[in-house]
């Protein structure tokens, strides 16, 4: 990421938008300015933010085209794997401005019910929907909107706490808005949502209960081949004892492949074969890539999000140490990379970490994060769940005691995102 100075002035918050079959089709960033009297400059905030989802430049007659709209059933297959970004930017002034600025075409923009119902909003909505911008009204009017201004609208950001239809009852076939459901708390609420028709729900799960110890250390057979290569790679085994074990399953093999040429790897070669990987990074900077490995091994549509955080939680626990200053310890950048990755693997693989832990070598220092008992871990994956909780002041409090600058963490935020989307490519 490029030094941004709008950085300083604002805090970030990510959240994820998931489709009835569970994938991510959309991350929503929530921007909240650091002071509320003053906001920042839109067009030095769509700058920084284009370098993580910049406009597709094969447009129609050579014009910029966005990206398939994730939202939308028409577009079918053409969004899928695309992932789109909307913007829910804390504060009436920042919204208009932003508004005012034309963002892009690949941000669709949050708008709360109160400022579309007021009429000098109206022009700059018109504008937005007429130049292809994709609207969400956010939370319900107090009264009902003009057909003019609500047909402005493709979606409907509406709280778990404030929905009036039963999960059995279908959508009615008259709303011309369709909604995106928030504040789903667990997979109950996630399921009733979609039964009451929501074309997606937002946010994390993540009130389901962490599954309890049964005694019993049932690994799949896939996942015990990675956790095998990983054991292997942290005792530092023979070359030939490792490709032994990789050749049992060769999914795994093309999928190691495809994680290290991606771009997010920043390799100047083509890795070819696990022991090219192992001769060009070594044993310590193999283990990050086995750990990614691990998590995209878990089954079920359910498990969809909880990677795409896992993912996420260790690029950016990588990016904060890095933040520290670009000659911080490799071995701590790589433990805090596994650190954040491995922090749902309880959920990932249905086992608490008491039973994981005994199957999967991970240094003391992760352990101690990952059982939530301290060490120099623990701060910065408190820090990274209050970004995904999109909370400001736990994001303030957080920030203070890693002891790094807002910028610093915004940077690491938007480093983490971009690199997690150049892995998802």
């Amino acid at each position: 990421m490029q030094d941004h100075p709008v950085l300083a002035q604002v805090a970030l918050g990510y959240s994820p938008m998931i489709d009835r079959q569970r994938a991510v089709v959309a991350t929503r960033l929530t921007v909240f300015p650091e002071r509320p009297d003053l906001a920042p400059d839109p067009r030095a905030l769509l700058a920084a933010l284009s370098e993580v989802w910049p406009l597709d430049p094969e447009g129609p007659g050579g014009r910029p085209a966005p990206n398939p709209h994730p939202l939308d059933p028409a577009a079918g297959k053409a969004a899928a794997g695309r992932p789109a970004v909307s913007l829910n930017l804390a504060g009436e002034g920042l919204l208009r401005e932003m508004m005012a600025a034309a963002p892009p075409l690949q941000f669709m923009v949050e708008v709360p019910a109160f400022m579309a119902a007021d009429p000098p909003h109206a022009a700059l909505l018109q504008r937005l929907h007429d130049a292809g911008t994709v609207l969400l009204i956010k939370g319900r009017p107090v009264a009902p909107l003009a057909p003019e201004v609500l047909g402005l609208f493709g979606h409907s950001i509406v709280d778990v706490d404030e929905e009036r239809r039963h999960p059995s009852q279908p959508p009615s076939g008259v709303r011309s808005v369709t909604t995106v459901q928030a504040g789903a708390r667990n997979s109950a609420q996630v399921d009733a949502a979609f039964q009451r028709g929501a074309v997606a729900v937002l946010g994390w799960p993540w009130e389901d209960l962490v599954p309890r110890s049964t005694g019993r250390h049932v690994v799949p057979a896939e996942i015990g081949v990675v956790m095998e290569l990983i054991d292997g790679v942290e005792r530092e085994a023979p070359l030939g004892q490792l490709e032994a074990v990789l050749r049992r399953d060769p999914t795994l093999a093309f999928r190691l492949l495809r994680y290290l040429n991606s771009p997010a790897f920043g390799l100047s070669v083509e890795i070819s074969s696990f022991g090219h990987a192992l001769m060009m990074l070594g044993y310590q900077r193999l283990k990050r890539w086995l750990a990614l490995l691990l998590v995209s091994s878990a089954k079920g549509a359910n498990c969809r999000p909880i990677m795409f955080a896992a993912v996420r939680r260790g690029l950016l626990m990588e990016a904060l140490a890095q933040e520290h200053g670009p000659g911080n310890d490799s071995e701590m950048r790589s433990e805090m990379f596994v650190c954040g990755v491995f922090s749902l693997l309880d959920r990932l693989l249905n086992q608490p970490f008491s039973d994981l832990l005994r199957n999967v070598p991970v240094p003391e220092r992760v352990q101690q994060a990952l059982r939530g008992e301290g060490g120099p871990y623990l701060p910065y994956l408190e820090l990274v769940q209050a970004i995904e909780q999109e909370s400001l002041f736990d994001i303030r409090e957080r920030t203070e005691q890693v002891l790094l600058s807002p910028a610093a963490v915004n940077r690491a935020v938007l480093t983490a995102l971009l690199g997690a989307r150049q892995l998802d490519g």
